[in-house]
């Protein structure tokens, strides 16, 4: 393997389609739900060959970047560049400012491999010998699309019609095929010659911008102005948010590879899931002896063909038959298995009710880069929360205008800051911190700290703290 490749994974997508598990504040690619890794970190896995490749790209939203620096620090995996797109333009722009940035730092003649962060691959050898011989032809000028051999009629992936062969082991593409219904989808897979499009890409980064800089002008220019006035923020690279909000709404397929005569697929057959949807993440989930797929506390009686997750609460289901069942804290869906597709429809009518707009973008439970915080329980002027808080991490320095909080250490060691004193409590131990007054919380232990938070005042929002300090660059 001549060409080493620069991967470039693109992270910033929302998963809709599994909510209530996945949200906007923390969405699929993040969530560990078919195995100990989650997606995110299953792809990066893939690309940690240093023979291969060099260090990743990844370009996500900026409300992601913790998450995606701490997974990333899990795996002990060392990031080339994290960027970070201030509003969310689809893939043209996010792929094209990735590949300046991979130009800048590599050249014009370096290779990168675009990468969702939110699908499931098996790499087996079939696998590796089509990214060696999609790396050689992007090395020759080819812009690449990997077409996974399709095993059913789905109506939830777009199609590619193959082309002639070529000599370097790729295929013409005689043409896109968008989303079909279910007839259709039946009717290509009759005809044959068409391929799942995965969304993966191996490109040469001189001939991708190119092409870009032809067919979709505007993309390339809000994406380079982006680029060149990006800010360094601690370990990310942020985007500059007015150039690269002047770039179109558009994905890389309709901006270039519909367009472009460089265009060469590579058909596959290694597994291959997107994992968009709850029957998707079904299929490639243990099932037991009626084809359900269980995670979480659950009990089925006389159920077959069906999912059921539940973060908590136990979940007992009877006498039904290709029903998935998503319990979370706070929202729970129950639907069709076969219907799932639907889930991104009605998560666009709940956000457009004040009531629920909520639920489809924080969970009860958030995640900070020190730790994070579920909330317990609310009512008028007070609220409850458990606190938790990695070891030898601290919060920022900070106060509130409008309320006043009491810890209670249930587990670990808590540092508190009161007002430039410092106070060390130990389990059952509390303190009260008043209104206004500038405090911090720091876990100087080895094991997790675990506090109760009571809040009480007249607006307990959390946009009420001011930063004074912040190791995580948000004073």
């Amino acid at each position: 393997m001549a060409t080493q490749m620069i991967p470039v994974i693109l992270a910033g997508g929302q998963g809709t389609r599994l909510w209530p598990l996945s949200r906007s504040a923390r969405p699929k690619q993040f969530l560990a739900m078919t195995g100990r890794l989650s997606p995110f970190q299953e792809t990066l896995e893939r690309v940690r060959d240093s023979g291969r490749y060099g260090p990743p790209i990844i370009i996500t939203n900026a409300e992601y970047r913790f998450i995606v620096g701490e997974q990333a620090e899990e795996l002990g995996i060392k990031l080339g560049g994290v960027l970070l797109e201030p509003v969310a333009r689809n893939t043209t722009a996010a792929i094209a400012a990735a590949a300046i940035f991979a130009e800048r730092a590599h050249g014009a003649d370096a290779v990168i491999h675009v990468l969702p962060s939110d699908h499931a691959v098996n790499t087996d050898a079939n696998y590796w010998q089509s990214v060696d011989t999609a790396a050689a032809a992007a090395s020759a000028g080819r812009l690449v699309t990997f077409g996974i051999t399709p095993t059913a009629p789905e109506t939830g992936y777009g199609y590619i019609e193959a082309g002639a062969a070529r000599d370097d082991g790729t295929r013409e593409v005689a043409r896109f095929v968008e989303k079909p219904d279910s007839e259709k989808a039946a009717a290509i897979l009759k005809q044959g010659g068409f391929y799942w499009n995965s969304g993966m890409f191996m490109l040469g980064v001189g001939s991708f911008l190119g092409e870009c800089r032809a067919l979709s002008p505007e993309s390339f220019d809000a994406a380079q102005g982006a680029v060149v006035n990006a800010k360094a923020d601690l370990d990310f690279i942020r985007l500059d948010a007015e150039s690269f909000g002047k770039a179109p709404n558009i994905s890389v397929d309709y901006a270039i590879f519909e367009k472009t005569k460089l265009i060469a697929m590579i058909p596959v057959s290694f597994f291959w899931s997107d994992l968009g949807s709850w029957d998707a993440v079904w299929k490639v989930s243990d099932k037991d002896g009626g084809n359900n797929a269980v995670m979480g506390d659950a009990t089925l009686s006389n159920t077959t063909n069906s999912f059921v997750l539940s973060e908590k609460a136990h979940v007992a289901v009877e006498g039904l038959d290709d029903v998935a069942v998503i319990a979370t804290e706070d929202a729970v869906y129950v639907g069709k298995l076969s219907e799932a597709q639907k889930v991104g429809a009605m998560v666009k009518s709940l956000k457009l009710s004040p009531a629920t707009q909520g639920i489809t973008e924080i969970h009860r439970t958030a995640y900070r880069p020190w730790g994070g915080y579920s909330s317990v329980l609310s009512g008028a002027r007070f609220q409850v929360k458990r606190l938790f808080v990695k070891p030898g991490k601290k919060l920022s320095l900070q106060k509130h205008h409008h309320r006043a909080e009491h810890w209670i250490v249930v587990s670990g060691t808590a540092e508190v800051t009161i007002d430039g004193k410092v106070t060390m409590l130990s389990e059952n131990q509390s303190i009260y911190l008043p209104l206004g007054c500038v405090h911090r919380l720091a876990n100087p232990g080895k094991i997790l700290l675990e506090l109760i938070e009571v809040q009480t005042g007249s607006y307990l929002g959390e946009d009420d703290i001011i930063r004074i300090e912040d190791e995580f660059g948000r004073a």
